[in-house]
Parts: structure tokens; C-alpha cells; sequence
């Protein structure tokens, strides 16, 4: 699985020199701010290549990216995700970076920021989310927002968590009847945490009436619906951050 994913992050990640299509699009990092993985007495956090990856391709871009978190401040990155098997050029890069490190280490209070300064958010994944973001209403609220104001929003692996009380105007969930990606039972049985998250991802989105859609376990897979894009696991990050930035360039070319 290590491998594969790094091979498949390589790959992706060699397009971050690619010329950047537009510049100066103003882009919202959400980022959890939970540590523990449940009762087991084991740290989680932040899955680093969910972050690293999206957020040096979308620089080099041209994007200007605002990183926050419930907590604000530092933001626990998994510790598993630190393991050499889990390296790749991102996340590599990341670790020879002070200055981002620094960003990620004093996030921004998420209660504090407003849709209203950005172009698009987009949430990395890892565990973390599966305890914090998925009940946070700032969080719940941002997201309406930006979605209120026909701005997209990228969620990847267990970030889609995050949509689980988010409503559409009607009331009803914003995502029933839309297609919907994120980390599947699959691959949660495989990595042997289906009975430590408080839910099953995938189970939670069906039963808010998602069309939930998954891909080969561990490769990269992306689904978009209308300005939504979500991805499956962390191998899919690169694929939602190309799908965000041309998402962006279909919205200036339409102006």
C-alpha cells in the first residue's frame, strides 16, 4: 500500500511545475484539530500528504492558501503518516520547510474566518476530522457558505466528514442525492480502524442520501458535483486539487 502510494504521489506531484494557469486565487485550508484515535491511547491527526501535496501544487498555481482549524494554532499531524513508508517528494518537502511549517503550526481560529476573503476551501483528510470537523457547526456553516455563494469546496479521504450535518437551503442534507467520495469501508477494515472511528464514513454518507461513489482501494479516485469535489483517500488529493484549480479557471474563463 506504502508503495503504491508513492509511487502514485510522485507521479502526480512531478505536475506541480507546470505553468500556473492563473494566479492569486485565495484558497481556504481547513485542517483538524483532534488528536486521539479514539480510546486506544494512539495519536492521529492530520494524514501530512493530504496536506502537502494539494498545497504545493495549488501554490504553484498561483494560489495564496489561509490554513485553519477549530482549535487554532498547531495542528497534530498523524504520526503515522511521519513514517518513512509513508514519504513521498510532497511530504518530503514539506519537512525541509520551515516557513510552511510554521503556517501549519499557527492555523488560524476557524470561528474567525469568513467565505468572503476566499475563492474555495478545501479540506485535507486524515482521522482527525472523524471526531472534530464532523460535529464542528463553524465548520458546518463555513461550508454552507462558500456553497451559498457558488464558491467549491474539496474534500478528501475522511474529510467528507465534514459534510455530515452540512444542509442544502431546503433543509435537508446538501449532499443527499449528490455524488459523494471519501474513504471507504474497504479500505478502513484494511487499515483495521473500523471499530475505533466513532462511525463508518462511507455508511454515514449513504444514510444522508449521497450517492456514494469509490474507485480501486488505494488509488487515486475523484468525483465532482456541481462546485463538490471530493476525493477518496490520500492518494486522491492531487486529483481534487486539479479538479478545484479547474473548477477556479472554468469560473474566470466564464467572466
Amino acid at each position: 500500500m506504502s508503495a503504491l502510494l508513492s509511487i502514485v504521489s510522485l507521479t502526480g506531484f512531478a505536475q506541480e511545475n507546470q505553468p500556473a494557469t492563473h494566479s492569486g486565487k485565495k484558497i481556504l485550508f481547513v485542517v483538524t484539530s483532534h488528536d486521539q484515535l479514539g480510546s486506544t491511547g494512539k495519536k492521529t491527526g492530520l494524514w501530512i500528504e493530504e496536506f502537502a501535496t494539494p498545497y504545493y501544487y495549488l501554490i504553484s498555481q498561483g494560489a495564496k492558501i489561509t490554513i485553519a482549524s477549530p482549535k487554532g494554532g498547531q495542528a497534530p499531524i498523524d504520526p503515522k503518516s511521519n513514517e518513512a513508508s509513508f514519504q513521498t517528494e510532497s511530504t518530503r518537502k514539506f519537512f525541509a520547510d520551515p516557513a510552511t511549517q510554521k503556517k501549519l503550526a499557527h492555523t488560524v481560529l476557524l470561528s474567525k474566518v469568513n467565505q468572503k476573503d476566499y475563492d474555495a476551501v478545501f479540506y485535507p483528510g486524515g482521522h482527525g476530522p472523524m471526531w472534530d470537523l464532523s460535529e464542528d457547526k463553524n465548520s458546518a456553516q463555513l461550508l454552507e457558505a462558500f456553497i451559498g455563494n457558488n464558491k467549491p469546496i474539496a474534500l478528501v479521504c475522511h474529510a467528507p466528514a465534514a459534510l455530515k450535518n452540512v444542509k442544502a437551503s431546503n433543509g435537508e442534507p446538501y449532499i443527499k442525492g449528490k455524488q459523494v467520495s471519501a474513504f471507504a469501508n474497504t479500505e478502513e477494515a484494511a487499515v483495521q480502524l473500523t471499530t475505533v472511528v466513532p462511525f463508518s464514513l462511507e455508511d454515514m454518507l449513504k444514510s444522508n442520501g449521497a450517492d456514494y461513489k469509490k474507485g480501486t482501494d488505494w488509488q487515486p479516485f475523484a468525483v465532482q458535483d456541481g462546485l463538490m469535489i471530493t476525493g477518496q483517500n490520500p492518494a486522491s488529493a492531487l486529483l481534487v486539487a486539479q479538479k478545484l484549480i479547474a473548477q477556479l479557471n472554468s469560473a474566470v474563463a466564464a467572466n
